[in-house]
């Protein structure tokens, strides 16, 4: 199936992490995905020729065959892998566009940060549809990914959960592992949240933020507690907005 057997705009997105990969088509209209996403485990060891070949069978799930949106952990220019932060080392200085494409036959393959394609989703179609100004998707978990969004116009590969934050980085401080780790209370981690987002802030003037990944779900325990000034509201898309956002940035659907 592809594009042009519906009236409906239709991308296709792959979202590549670390327990596992997930696509599906997506109508560009609504945000939706159509029909069921497929998901496959995530190969281990994780290496760039492993992960590709997964791709290329979920896509060959749906016999999809239109422009391809993948997203990486991690910071991708001009389709090179520069970052491997949580991910096999292997993935730096690879050409993640040109390897997917060789087992797609060629295919057009476009591949962004999956905080970026989040961000995308969103803004478009989820908490920040109808927002204007500079939003701020931060996601929250193993570490603490981001993405920034102005009016529409994604400025790519962010690392706002590498800044200094009071003398240590800002994930280090309040990504969900640490209160995992740590055994905190929602509360504790609030106070450490709210550092991070009063020194993001102070230094952007967002709009709004977005709270994605998984603690995002109960952000009814902790957002409420939160004391920075810019309002702060939970992702909607969820497990979805990978997907739909890589779909998003592979037709080129990234301003209003």
């Amino acid at each position: 199936m592809t594009s042009s057997d519906s009236p409906q705009r239709r991308g296709f997105g792959v979202d590549v992490g670390g327990s596992g990969i997930k696509g599906g088509i997506v109508d560009l209209d609504t945000g939706q995905l159509v029909g069921d996403r497929f998901k496959l485990p995530t190969p281990q060891p994780a290496t760039p020729p492993a992960v590709a070949k997964t791709i290329a069978a979920v896509v060959n799930e749906f016999g999809w065959s239109g422009p391809l949106g993948v997203t990486y952990p991690g910071v991708v220019t001009q389709g090179v892998v520069q970052t491997a932060a949580n991910v096999d080392k292997a993935w730096i200085g690879t050409n993640a566009r040109d390897i997917i494409s060789a087992e797609l036959n060629g295919q057009e393959i476009v591949v962004l940060n999956d905080a970026d394609a989040a961000g995308l989703a969103e803004e478009r179609y989820g908490a920040g549809k109808d927002q204007t100004g500079l939003v701020i998707l931060l996601t929250f978990g193993t570490g603490i990914g981001s993405a920034l969004i102005h009016n529409g116009i994604l400025l790519p590969n962010t690392e706002l959960g590498h800044v200094d934050v009071d003398g240590k980085e800002a994930e280090h401080r309040a990504a969900s592992s640490v209160r995992d780790n740590k055994g905190w209370s929602y509360q504790k981690w609030a106070k450490q949240v709210t550092k991070v987002l009063v020194a993001f802030e102070n230094a952007l003037w967002p709009d709004l933020f977005i709270a994605g990944g998984g603690i995002s779900r109960k952000a009814d325990k902790w957002v409420p507690l939160l004391e920075n000034r810019t309002p702060v509201v939970a992702a909607a898309l969820q497990n979805t907005a990978g997907i739909v956002g890589a779909a998003m940035a592979a037709t080129s659907d990234v301003t209003h």
